[in-house]
């Protein structure tokens, strides 16, 4: 017996002494001594055998003589056949002699003793120790309990006082005797024989492990709950039963009398007794489990009545419905109805969490997710039986009156005929139900209730689906879906066993007309794309100077349509990431939701096409830049030299320097990689905006716009196509804004490089000869109108003076001409002369040595250049008739669609550009594919790491890695080409 008073006072005043003691010691070592406060960790299961634990002062104390820990294990009682004494101390009673009760007294037994130590009486009779005054008598007495009429009394429990039977037994046998046919259940006497109840299965199915357990709590309690409920209309037993069908995964089968086989028994026996609320589910006092199994029940259940009232993201007069309201009611797992209880607060929630972020899960239309992993150990002790939920999603009715909408559920672990008919993705098979649990430790224990559970069952997944009602523009939506997933776990080691849970609310709403329209804009701008490659195909097939269809122009046609297509996915996706941005973040009464995730698939699969197709045809332009043709031609004229030897006077040319083209070589392979933004400043401002200002925020799929979040609220999860369209919409702006600030300003007041090279060229009186087709290239006229350049300081400074009080001719190919720039297409006639030439100089890459060279192949090299510059110049002083060429305008048709009208024969032609369009083989001409292409780069790292750091790091290194791999394969084809040596390009 636990007598623990005497030991608590005892140890009461030890710690009062010791504290007072802890004080005086304190005192005495005075301010100078300082001691650390620690004490040794003890826990429970360090106590030995005849130990206790004290929680007054966290250790294991020594049990006295004669006593033993108490089944807590956080006191002592005396040891068996001891009785406790005035001092607290315990002593051995004589030993014909039980000790009573209470644990205070010895006294003779009339049957002998139990294994404690106290008297025990025969079945049917309760012990009585001491008489109607509390005066302990000379001996215990066995009495019997009067089991006739009237009194129809019999043993508790305890078997020490005589209660009267329980109805059920009475109106049977008129007796306490549940006597043969019947039989007693859980307290219940019914007649078995031809029951229902007599094949009841006892059993707990766990599906996903493959067992089939005998419940000790079924066993006690099924057949009882079923026919107190069926017999007696008892409405405990008829909950207790439903609660025992949940446990049972509302699992059905035509042959089987488990748990849901009795109650649907039971729905279909009381049809008689009407229904609650108009609901045919509801039967009076049963609870309501189930919806039906009527094909297409579950669709016209969830989409055919909207709940009556509206939603929206901000309050306002007429809506104020910011927040879904869930009401739960509350039942134990015998039946009881406990209370109605909000689920604000997390009351379905397994993962722990601040209030505010646990509520954020009903604000409207903030898509929640939030899951854990919990011990074993934890589950068991928190939740030792399971409790049992009817949810309902509350709404304002008319005069005030809050209106119950009962919200269905899918549980996943259902299983009719055999067969997981909730699993699928055919709605008209869904069979829906109605109560949940979340743990399960009691159905899983086998032999006796007092022992751990052999098995357990959680609620490892939840989700509350909101689905939008199309085309009302007033939030309104239909029923709520709760999916629930139910995991089976076998109890090896609950310490170390973790349970993967998780509670979600998502939105869904009928997609199928944006995803068609986005498809149709796919079909048609791909159409349109087709017909933008065809045309690309035959200005390429122009500029090459061939007429036929091979090989090579399908594969061409092939990348023109990729780059093309490539835009067109980049438009659609980029409209629509910007679309669901503005209309989702900026709509006050709820007509759209965002996409879930699985519906997000196709737009992430058109961002990843997008990028595909861009990197081929950015690869495709970067190894057009790197193949071109390129010439500096030198107009320097060798200067009259007079030389005097012996006394006679002797004239000769003095020879023209290379210098001029090596520096015009370098200042080109400069600006081969020059772009009209800055890589760097794109990514920091990108990132700035983003993770400093906030604009990340904005991609989070709730209705709130604000750039800033407080770190204890909740962050919902992110949608890829918000952050897809927060990304694009910022690096687009960020560059644009580069781009317009590089051009209108940049280059008009501080530098502008592309037309300081063209002034360069000509100060340098050297032209250059692109070719980046067969037959296409371009040219930069770069004649000086001084006649020479190679001069000195003095020199140069008048001509420039001269230029400016145009007291000189024009820079211009033609005569009163100023325009330099020239796109060009040459002939075939003109081309072959050209390759005749270049391949005597692409034979060799110059000497190998600067100083070391060989000098036949020096003089090879010197006279391919040579004759190269003499044709070249020839051909731009029309001193060739049969390669001449005209100068003439672009159309406007032909400057729209960027290709040529005109066929070159005869002669080659010449178009003005006065818009530099040679830079088309230069970085700088092609920042629009750069931009788009660095964009979906950095996009389509967001999409795989959901990093915004990353994705801007990762496509920095490649811009940085393209523009090296560009300036240093340019730098060879340019040695290559011109025949400058490479150690001389810096």
């Amino acid at each position: 017996m636990e007598t623990e008073k005497p030991l608590g006072l005892r140890a009461a005043l030890c710690g009062t002494v010791g504290l007072c003691c802890a004080v005086l010691l304190a005192g005495f070592c005075g301010p100078g001594s300082v001691h650390s406060h620690s004490i040794p960790l003890q826990l429970p299961r360090d106590c030995g055998i005849q130990q206790y634990y004290d929680p007054t002062n966290l250790s294991c104390v020594q049990c006295p003589d004669f006593q033993r820990p108490s089944h807590w294990g956080t006191s002592c009682i005396c040891l068996p056949g001891y009785r406790r004494n005035s001092t607290g101390d315990c002593e051995r009673c004589p030993t014909s002699l039980g000790v009573t009760t209470d644990g205070w007294s010895c006294i003779k037994c009339p049957s002998g003793l139990n294994s404690n130590g106290n008297c025990h009486c025969p079945p049917g009779r309760i012990m009585v120790e001491r008489d109607v005054n509390g005066s302990l008598l000379s001996e215990a007495e066995c009495i019997d309990c009067d089991g006739t009429e009237p009194s129809f009394t019999a043993p508790n429990t305890l078997e020490n006082r005589c209660e009267r039977c329980h109805h059920t037994v009475i109106n049977r046998s008129n007796s306490c005797s549940c006597n043969q046919p019947n039989i007693m259940t859980g307290g219940i006497c019914y007649n078995a024989e031809g029951s229902f109840l007599s094949n009841a299965l006892l059993n707990v199915r766990y599906s996903q492990l493959g067992l089939i357990l005998r419940s000790e709590w079924f066993s006690m309690h099924l057949q009882a709950s079923a026919a107190a409920c069926l017999t007696y209309s008892n409405q405990t037993s008829c909950q207790a039963l439903g609660n025992m069908c949940v446990m049972n995964m509302h699992s059905t089968s035509t042959s089987s009398a488990d748990a849901c086989g009795l109650f649907q028994y039971i729905f279909t026996s009381t049809v008689g007794l009407g229904v609650v609320h108009s609901l045919s589910y509801w039967r009076t006092n049963l609870p309501w489990l189930f919806y039906g199994d009527q094909p297409g029940l579950a669709s016209r259940t969830l989409v055919s009545s909207p709940v009556p009232t509206s939603y929206t993201f901000k309050e306002s007069e007429e809506v104020e419905n910011t927040k879904l309201q869930f009401l739960a009611a509350v039942y134990d797992i015998q039946g009881n109805f406990i209370k109605w209880q909000s689920l604000a607060g997390g009351l379905l929630q397994l993962c722990p969490d601040t209030m505010a972020k646990l509520d954020a899960a009903f604000s409207f239309g903030t898509t929640y997710q939030h899951d854990c992993g919990i011990s074993v150990s934890k589950l068991l002790h928190d939740h030792p039986e399971p409790v049992f939920y009817d949810v309902y999603l509350v709404y304002p009715g008319n005069e005030g009156q809050q209106n119950l909408l009962p919200v269905p559920v899918l549980n996943l672990n259902l299983q009719y005929h055999e067969m997981f008919v909730n699993q699928g993705d055919n709605i008209n098979n869904w069979l829906l139900t109605r109560r949940i649990f979340l743990v399960d430790t009691v159905s899983g224990r086998e032999n006796s209730l007092a022992d751990p559970p052999r098995l357990i069952r959680v609620a490892s997944k939840i989700t509350i689906s909101i689905r939008l009602v199309p085309d009302t523009y007033k939030g309104i939506i239909y029923p709520p879906l709760m999916t629930v997933e139910y995991a089976d776990v076998q109890l090896q080691n609950p310490e170390s066993q973790i349970v993967k849970v998780s509670f979600s609310v998502n939105y869904e709403m009928r997609l199928l007309d944006s995803m068609k329209k986005t498809d149709v804009a796919i079909g048609v701008l791909g159409g349109l794309a087709v017909l933008w490659s065809l045309l690309k195909t035959a200005a390429w097939k122009r500029r090459i100077g061939s007429s036929f269809i091979d090989l090579q122009t399908v594969i061409h046609f092939l990348i023109f349509y990729a780059g093309a297509l490539a835009d067109v996915f980049f438009l659609v996706t980029f409209g629509t990431g910007l679309y669901w941005l503005i209309l989702f973040k900026g709509q006050r009464y709820v007509s759209v939701l965002l996409p879930v995730s699985e519906e997000e698939y196709n737009f992430v699969s058109y961002v990843w096409c997008a990028f595909a197709l861009k990197a081929l045809q950015f690869l495709h332009k970067i190894l057009l830049q790197l193949s071109i043709d390129i010439f500096f031609i030198d107009w320097e004229r060798p200067k009259a030299r007079t030389q005097h030897s012996e006394g006679k006077t002797k004239n000769s040319g003095a020879p023209v320097s290379i210098w001029r083209s090596y520096f015009i070589a370098n200042e080109w392979n400069e600006i081969q990689t020059v772009r009209k933004i800055s890589p760097i400043f794109q990514v920091l401002a990108v990132l700035f905006f983003l993770e400093i200002v906030g604009f990340k925020h904005l991609a989070l799929m709730d209705p709130s716009s604000s750039l800033s979040r407080n770190a204890q609220d909740y962050m919902a999860p992110w949608s890829r196509i918000l952050r897809y369209g927060v990304s694009t919409a910022l690096w687009l702006a960020i560059g644009c804004l580069q781009v317009l600030f590089f051009s209108a300003f940049y280059e008009r007041y501080v530098e502008d490089k592309i037309r300081q090279f063209v002034d360069l060229c000509s100060m340098s009186n050297i032209s250059l000869f692109i070719l980046s087709h067969r037959c296409y290239g371009y040219y930069i006229h770069g004649r000086s109108v001084h006649g020479q350049a190679d001069t000195n300081m003095e020199e140069m400074n008048l001509n420039l003076k001269r230029e400016a009080e145009n007291l000189c001719s024009q820079r211009g190919l033609q005569p009163n001409s100023d325009i330099q720039t020239f796109q060009i297409s040459i002939s075939s006639r003109a081309r072959t002369h050209f390759d005749q030439i270049q391949d005597s100089l692409t034979k060799s890459h110059g000497p190998s040595r600067l100083f070391h060279s060989s000098l036949s192949t020096s003089d090879l090299n010197t006279r391919a250049y040579n004759s190269m510059n003499k044709f070249l110049s020839s051909f731009i002083d029309h001193a060739f008739k049969e390669v001449d060429y005209f100068v003439k305008d672009k159309m406007l048709l032909e400057r729209l669609l960027n290709m040529e009208f005109m066929e070159p024969m005869d002669k080659s032609i010449f178009y003005n550009d006065e818009n530099h369009s040679f830079t088309d083989v230069l970085f700088y001409g092609n920042e629009s594919t750069l931009l788009i292409f660095d964009t979906l780069f950095f996009c389509v790292v967001d999409v795989a790491s959901q990093n915004f750091v990353l994705a801007a790091v990762l496509t920095y290194l490649q811009q940085e890695l393209f523009r090296l791999f560009r300036n240093a394969v340019g730098k060879k084809n340019l040695a290559s080409k011109t025949l400058i040596d490479e150690r001389f390009l810096i």
